[in-house]
C-alpha cells in the first residue's frame, strides 16, 4: 500500500473472503473523474503459483495464455465486478470447508470460473456453484431428487467438491492437475498424461477448453486478490453482505412451504432465497432424514 501514500491516496482497505478489496475515498472519485482512462499498467505477475505450485511463467506459451485470461477478465467489467460483490457472501462458507478438507484456498476461485458464485445451470445439466453433473453429485453423496437437489446448497457442494479433489490429487499427484481434471475428468487427463508422457500440466497439449481451464482460476486470483491494479474499484457498501440466519432441523414433511415460510415470519420467496436446495412446493422427509432449513433473522430480508 506504500504507492498510495506516495500518490497521496487516502483509503481504507477490506478484506473479502481473503482477497484485498480497495475502498475509494470521495478525493479518489474526484481524481478519477478528471482521469477516465481504464488503461492497465504493469497488470501481469513477475510470478505465479496455483496452490502453492509454480506456474513456469519463462515459457512462452504459458505466459501468452494466462495474458490471454488476465486481459479477458479484465475487461469483463460488470460480470467481472459482481464476481467480486458477491465473493464477499460466499467465499467465508467456502474457505473453512476447504481447509476442513486440506484443499488449499485457491481452489475457491475455481468455483468463480466455474458458475461465478451463483447457482448456475448449464446447457449440459451441470448445477449449482460447483457445477455438478448428476452422476458426479450422486458419486459424492449429494442427494438429487424432485424434492431436494443438494447441487444448490453451498457447504453441502462444496464439501463434495473438496472429497473430488482430494481424490483427483492423489490420483493425477499435483493440485493443478486435480484443478484441471475438475473440466477435463480424470480419465480424461490421465489418458492424456499416458499418451504424451508427462505428468505437468502446463507440459500437456488438452482440449481448449481444459487448456484454458487453470489459467482462467490464475486470471481470476489475480484479479481478485487485488483488484485495484485492474481498475476494479469497490466501495465497502458495494459488497454483497453475509445475512445472518436460524438453522432449524426439519425431520418431517411439510406439506405447503409456502405456509411453513409465513409460520417462521418470512415469505415463500425468502425461504427460497436462502434454502435453493428446495425444488418443490412441498419438502417430503423419508423416515430418519433431517434437513437443515435456514431462515434469515429480522432486519435481513
Amino acid at each position: 500500500m506504500e504507492w498510495m501514500k506516495k500518490a497521496g491516496v487516502v483509503a481504507s482497505v477490506i478484506l473479502v473472503g481473503g482477497a484485498t478489496f480497495h475502498a475509494v475515498t470521495d478525493k479518489e472519485t474526484a481524481k478519477n473523474k478528471e482521469n477516465t482512462t481504464t488503461e492497465i499498467i504493469n497488470y501481469f505477475p513477475a510470478k505465479a503459483d496455483f496452490a502453492g505450485e509454480e506456474v513456469p511463467l519463462h515459457i512462452i506459451d504459458v505466459k501468452e495464455r494466462l495474458d490471454r485470461e488476465l486481459m479477458v477478465n479484465a475487461n469483463l467489467h460488470a460480470s467481472t465486478q459482481l464476481i467480486l460483490k458477491r465473493a464477499n457472501r460466499a467465499f467465508p462458507v467456502i474457505e473453512p470447508i476447504l481447509k476442513k478438507y486440506g484443499v488449499p484456498d485457491d481452489f475457491k476461485y475455481l468455483a468463480v470460473i466455474e458458475s461465478g458464485l451463483v447457482n448456475a445451470v448449464s446447457p449440459a445439466g451441470a448445477r449449482g456453484v460447483w457445477q455438478f453433473m448428476p452422476a458426479t453429485g450422486r458419486e459424492y453423496d449429494l442427494e438429487i431428487n424432485d424434492y431436494v437437489d443438494e447441487r444448490y446448497d453451498l457447504e453441502k457442494s462444496t464439501e463434495a467438491a473438496c472429497r473430488y479433489l482430494v481424490s483427483a490429487k492423489s490420483r493425477l499427484g499435483s493440485w493443478t492437475m486435480a484443478a484441471a481434471s475438475y473440466n477435463g475428468g480424470v480419465a480424461g487427463v490421465n489418458r492424456q498424461v499416458d499418451f504424451q508422457q508427462e505428468g505437468n500440466y502446463y507440459d500437456l497439449l488438452l482440449t481448449e477448453e481444459t487448456s484454458r481451464y487453470v489459467f482462467r482460476i490464475l486470471a481470476l486470483k489475480e484479479i481478485m486478490q487485488d483488484p485495484l491494479k485492474f481498475n476494479f474499484r469497490l466501495l465497502p457498501d458495494d459488497l454483497y453482505p453475509v445475512i445472518p440466519v436460524k438453522k432449524i432441523q426439519v425431520s418431517s414433511s411439510i406439506p405447503d412451504l409456502a405456509v411453513f415460510a409465513k409460520e417462521q415470519g418470512v415469505n415463500y420467496k425468502i425461504l427460497k432465497l436462502h434454502n435453493p436446495w428446495m425444488r418443490d412446493r412441498k419438502l417430503d422427509v423419508k423416515s430418519g432424514k433431517t434437513y437443515t432449513v435456514e431462515i434469515p433473522l429480522q432486519g435481513y430480508y
